[in-house]
């Protein structure tokens, strides 16, 4: 799936956006390693972490999104098109990162598989994926699109991504790589937003991006007109004006 990315927008929140990538980095043992590969760099703005925590090795950063390759490019990252599937580790590839991209990849767990097997002895697999498909925000924009108004306008709906449990993917990666160190978890964000339709600008930036895509740009601003109230209703802000959203996601860690 190539979807049409909107980097600026995908940056708007960027301090949150973070986080979970640095708590995946940080459970990754490697100590010097040959190359490091970042799949699904995005806008590249974390590729240089990166950089810094292994100034010695070869950085490779891809993404399927020429949008997003092109940002990357951008802030000085050597990134390549690629689709992930099309990726497989060689002899020296140490370190291989997939931060909120498998999600998108129906078959992610044959590759999960495939990867583990191949990475060189010493290597590491480290991934991240959104597991929220049952969130309010999830919830609410799968009934909206689902309704008679917006059915045929958008007739896939929302992606369903099928992300597993940290035990599932846990059991994979032992099974993929016996005797292999594993280190699977979860995590809800709690992530403090303001504006006036604080949930929405997070959804459309990510989520939503394959309704954009079928979507004109009249349809579009409905869309998001019609949404807003509800997620809201869903997300209500406290008294200081802050809306409170919670992101749960589902981290799994290979030492090979």
């Amino acid at each position: 799936m190539t979807l049409t990315w909107d980097p600026e927008l995908y940056r708007r929140h960027d301090d949150h956006r973070a986080r979970p990538f640095l708590d995946l980095v940080g459970r990754v043992g490697a100590t010097a390693p040959r190359e490091v590969v970042d799949l699904g760099c995005g806008p590249g703005h974390l590729t240089g972490v990166l950089a810094q925590r292994w100034p010695d090795a070869r950085i490779r950063a891809a993404d399927a999104s020429p949008d997003m390759v092109a940002a990357a490019r951008e802030l000085g990252v050597d990134a390549e098109q690629a689709d992930v599937r099309d990726f497989a580790p060689d002899a020296e590839t140490d370190v291989v990162v997939g931060n909120a991209v498998l999600h998108w990849v129906p078959e992610h767990r044959e590759l999960l598989a495939r990867w583990a097997a191949g990475l060189p002895a010493g290597g590491w697999l480290a991934v991240q994926v959104p597991g929220n498909e049952r969130s309010p925000s999830h919830v609410v924009a799968r009934d909206l699109l689902a309704s008679p108004a917006w059915a045929d306008l958008v007739p896939d709906g929302l992606p369903a991504y099928g992300v597993g449990t940290p035990e599932e993917y846990a059991r994979l990666l032992a099974g993929a790589r016996p005797g292999g160190i594993v280190d699977c978890w979860e995590t809800t964000y709690l992530h403090p937003l303001t504006g006036d339709d604080p949930v929405g600008d997070w959804i459309a930036g990510t989520t939503l991006r394959p309704v954009r895509d079928v979507l004109d740009d009249g349809g579009w601003e409905r869309l998001r007109a019609e949404l807003a109230p509800r997620l809201r209703d869903a997300y209500p802000p406290d008294a200081a004006g802050v809306t409170w959203f919670g992101f749960r996601r589902v981290f799994a860690v290979l030492g090979a």
